[in-house]
């Protein structure tokens, strides 16, 4: 199991964000739509999730686990399959069903190991998510970018959508 450190900005202003990446010697890697679908394991555990996602380049199923909010909070078992469809379908015949479909837009630069994403969902302004392999490089790099580490969150996508007043699962699709 592999634990994610990351941390997110949000409401940035994508622009500014994008001009202040060009500055710092910020590598655009691939701009590209991503498609998910969410189950709930069973039995239900709060915090625990099945995500397949497709993200353009290749698809993906995983076993998140938000165990905090903080930059090391969630675990992750990830393994690449080889059909986003299809993987889907086996996942019904397993007996589980997708409790919601989710579309998001991403922009993905890298600055030496760590990776800078500017990422657009349904209904809420973009925010900028910065991953690295440890919490200083994190820290280094929302320093550069302009931003204080008291603007940086690692809540999930859930708690950003309450961020902003909307309960994400009232929504059984999420699409631009």
């Amino acid at each position: 199991m592999e634990t994610e450190l990351e941390v997110k900005i949000l409401g940035i202003d994508v622009e500014s964000v994008k001009a202040r990446l060009k500055k710092i010697g910020a590598k655009k890697v691939l701009e590209r739509n991503m498609h998910r679908f969410v189950y709930d394991l069973m039995p239900g555990k709060t915090g625990y999730w099945l995500r397949l996602r497709y993200n353009g380049e290749k698809t993906t199923l995983a076993v998140k686990e938000i165990q905090s909010n903080k930059i090391d909070g969630t675990k992750e078992t990830e393994i690449t399959v080889s059909d986003f469809e299809k993987t889907n379908l086996l996942l019904n015949k397993l007996g589980f069903f997708a409790k919601a479909y989710q579309e998001n837009k991403r922009i993905s630069y890298k600055l030496g190991k760590t990776e800078i994403e500017i990422d657009f969902w349904p209904k809420i302004p973009p925010y900028l998510e910065i991953e690295a392999k440890s919490k200083t490089e994190i820290e280094k790099t929302v320093k550069l970018l302009g931003f204080s580490r008291s603007q940086a969150t690692s809540i999930g996508v859930e708690e950003v959508y309450k961020k902003y007043g909307l309960n994400i699962h009232d929504f059984k699709e999420l699409k631009f």
